[in-house]
């Protein structure tokens, strides 16, 4: 599936939120930040995750602070790269992003940070030295 047909399938919902996992996250924002320039594809992935979320009564899952940091993440070892890579390139290259708990975020955040009311609702820089 092409990056465009990723996000036009989510964009519409059709994607089922049982097929719906850390890894398919990941692959989603990979797609926005191959099609969008990094702050448009921030916008645009979190809209369209809390939209999913609201669509399946999970409004409450959604979690800005872990959505921003990997979206940046992710746009990071992107440019690293120095070319836009494939997803298989990309993926296989960057196996930590796939581990979900506990996960890449541990090395950022407290346990404490990433329950808090507020890094759900706003992004919240790291606490942690990595």
């Amino acid at each position: 599936m092409t990056n465009q047909e990723l996000i036009a399938k989510f964009e519409d919902g059709s994607i089922p939120a049982a097929d719906f996992h850390h890894a398919d996250h990941v692959r989603l924002a990979f797609a926005y930040l191959c099609e969008y320039p990094v702050l448009q594809a921030l916008e645009k992935f979190c809209t369209s995750l809390r939209q999913f979320a609201k669509a399946q009564n999970k409004e409450h899952l959604y979690h800005a602070t872990i959505t921003w940091a990997y979206v940046f993440l992710i746009h990071e070892r992107m440019s690293r790269s120095g070319q836009t890579p494939t997803w298989e390139q990309f993926s296989s290259a960057n196996p930590d992003l796939f581990i979900w708990k506990p996960g890449l975020m541990n090395r950022y955040y407290t346990e404490e940070t990433l329950k808090s009311d507020l890094a759900k609702s706003v992004f919240v820089f790291p606490d942690m030295r990595p």
